[in-house]
């Protein structure tokens, strides 16, 4: 409570700030910038943790960045201040453009920044030169116009902050499950009778998530936690709704067991619980979902032979745990009727992040935690939009059935070559053969590894456009020719010409829903991402087929065409337009042809996993 106050004392009007905060996470509000946890069907009051006051300030704040500050203040002098200082300037308030000569940034108007963008992208020698980078917080729309322009002008090159984080979720779940995505929903938490946490620390990257564990724990559901440190939020916990605990400033225990792993050694405990559960099979039998394995999927002969090959003193040296610690886990997993498994980045960014995975996956499937109410994988995404970006068409490896969509439905031909991801398109800048890079909000130089080659790498570009809502140091490591595009930030009204406009989100379970601000914008010379990307899109294709000031006139035409070219997405306008609806933008998750509710929708392979003809992977990693 102490630390919403500091943030919305320091950061905005005490006027607004209370209205603006209780519209977070409401069917009629916006979506919380802070994290992808999904909102419960049943709305509170206050849908918003001390994270999410913190980043709903942060974006809202009265403080601005005017043009007069920064004729003051050079970029070289900017450079020397911290990420946080950078950002507590405010709110950029003007479309900028670096002036070399006196080492600022100054004003420039919308109409030139877009045609000298255009003049640029129209230079290029190849379209793979250029580098289309997209954020987490991007919405659906913005990022689905993202694609479409980068894919007219030529290039599947899109950078997107999901390499950094999941990429290893989304390369290792689809070779396991067929679907690089979660597969449960909130109200599976009302069902399970085991969570299994890998690698994250709800806490602080996830608060709300802490609510949900904290009724588990209430009702004496086990919660086994696999983490290097012992993070405080997954041992007690005082849930600030709740008034007794409030009053009586008590907690509730979290964890009912706590295994420190090895810091990399996820694998290996994955296995030594594989290997116990096993065993505990031949011993008393009757614990594997055999039935499940032998209809749904392949493999699990080699898991097993790789599985007996792996000694237990290898297992503890890696792991870091006791054999006794593991085996004791398997024999939790083994009375459980519904396992959850919820992991984090220290599940992900590692060498060994896609075994992680598809090891996790492997040890729900083989007692049948796929598909049924109460059990199976949940990933937890970090930025509130970073999985929706990858629904709509931001991957640098499409599939052949969305282009060819793209062409039935616009009349282009998309590039059929693979583009880069963000390790590559670095490279691309290291190496010199990337002149452009064009970033839809986020903090490229900064979120990738070894700043020692990225920080330099960014001024050898000839190009480089960044649309965001505040300075960050990746703006300010300027090319050759650099502008900065100020945004509509989400707790802002987005008026045009057809109206009040909505964006959508994606959650982490796959749970599509609307967000529409209410704030009267940080500046009258702000516009909306899809009207930044429409207005570089129009410069620079002037023969496009597509008619990207009709859909920034209207985003509902928008989801229309998103709704044309990607599965799962029948009736988009329609049901986002129900608070208690959303879209599941997952084509399997509504194989059964009905129109998905919320929940029951979001529960992957429930439907198609009990089939005879689907199959699922299980690996010896």
């Amino acid at each position: 409570m102490k630390a919403t106050a500091i943030a919305v004392r320091t950061q905005m009007d005490n006027l607004t700030a209370p209205a603006t905060l209780l519209r977070t996470n409401q069917p009629d509000g916006f979506d919380c910038p802070g994290c992808a946890w999904p909102d419960k069907e049943q709305h509170s009051t206050f849908q918003f943790c001390e994270n999410g006051a913190k980043a709903v300030t942060w974006e809202a704040t009265s403080k601005r960045v005017k043009p007069e500050f920064l004729a003051q203040n050079t970029v070289t002098s900017l450079l020397q201040k911290s990420d946080y200082e950078l950002e507590n300037f405010g709110r950029l308030t003007h479309p900028l453009v670096y002036d070399s000569e006196t080492d600022t940034l100054r004003p420039v108007e919308w109409e030139t920044a877009f045609n000298r963008i255009a003049e640029v992208l129209q230079g290029l020698q190849s379209p793979d030169e250029a580098e289309f980078y997209t954020s987490g917080r991007a919405s659906n729309e913005a990022a689905y116009m993202f694609q479409l322009f980068a894919r007219e002008y030529g290039t599947n090159n899109f950078p997107d902050c999901s390499n950094m984080c999941h990429e290893a979720t989304s390369v290792g779940l689809p070779f396991s499950i067929g679907i690089g995505k979660g597969t449960v929903s909130l109200d599976d938490f009302d069902e399970t009778e085991l969570v299994i946490s890998m690698g994250h620390n709800p806490g602080t990257n996830h608060p709300r998530m802490m609510g949900t564990l904290h009724e588990l724990a209430k009702k004496n559901v086990p919660i086994v936690v696999l983490n290097p440190l012992r993070e405080r939020a997954l041992e007690r916990f005082a849930d600030p709704q709740n008034v007794i605990e409030m009053a009586t400033y008590s907690s509730t225990d979290i964890a009912s067991n706590y295994f420190q792993v090895r810091a990399g050694g996820d694998a290996a405990a994955l296995k030594g619980i594989i290997k116990a559960l096993l065993q505990l099979e031949q011993l008393k039998g009757d614990v594997l979902d055999k039935d499940f394995i032998a209809a749904h999927t392949q493999g699990f002969e080699a898991l097993s032979a790789d599985i007996d090959a792996t000694d237990w003193a290898e297992i503890e040296k890696e792991s870091g745990l006791l054999r006794q610690n593991l085996e004791q886990i398997a024999e939790l997993y083994a009375k459980s009727k519904a396992t959850i498994v919820t992991y984090g980045m220290g599940i992900t960014q590692h060498n060994k992040g896609t075994a992680n995975v598809r090891l996790i996956a492997d040890l729900l499937l083989m007692r049948g935690n796929m598909g049924k109410p109460g059990a199976g994988i949940c990933p937890l995404r970090g930025h509130s939009n970073v999985q929706g970006n990858r629904t709509v068409g931001i991957t640098e490896k499409p599939s052949a059935a969305f282009l060819e969509k793209i062409e039935q439905v616009f009349g282009f031909i998309p590039p059929k070559k693979h583009g880069h991801d963000a390790v590559k398109a670095m490279q691309a800048m290291v190496e010199g053969t990337a002149k452009v890079l064009i970033c839809l909000g986020g903090n490229l130089a900064v979120a990738l590894p070894d700043p020692e080659k990225c920080f330099p790498a960014m001024k050898t570009l000839d190009l480089s456009v960044h649309v965001g809502t505040k300075l960050n140091r990746s703006h300010l490591l300027v090319a050759k020719e650099t502008y900065i595009l100020p945004c509509l930030g989400r707790t802002e009204l987005d008026l045009q010409a057809s109206g009040r406009q909505s964006v959508t989100v994606e959650d982490s379970m796959s749970m599509v829903h609307a967000s529409s601000g209410k704030l009267k914008p940080a500046s009258d010379m702000l516009l909306s991402e899809p009207a930044i990307v429409a207005g570089m899109a129009k410069a620079t294709l002037p023969d496009s087929k597509v008619p990207w000031m009709e859909l920034v006139a209207n985003y509902s035409i928008v989801r229309d065409l998103i709704e044309k070219t990607v599965p799962g997405f029948d009736n988009y306008n329609e049901r986002i337009a129900t608070p208690v609806d959303s879209v599941c933008p997952c084509l399997q998750r509504s194989a059964n042809g009905l129109r998905p509710q919320v929940k029951p929708c979001s529960r992957y392979l429930r439907e198609l996993m009990r089939t005879r003809w689907l199959k699922v992977m299980m690996c010896c990693a």
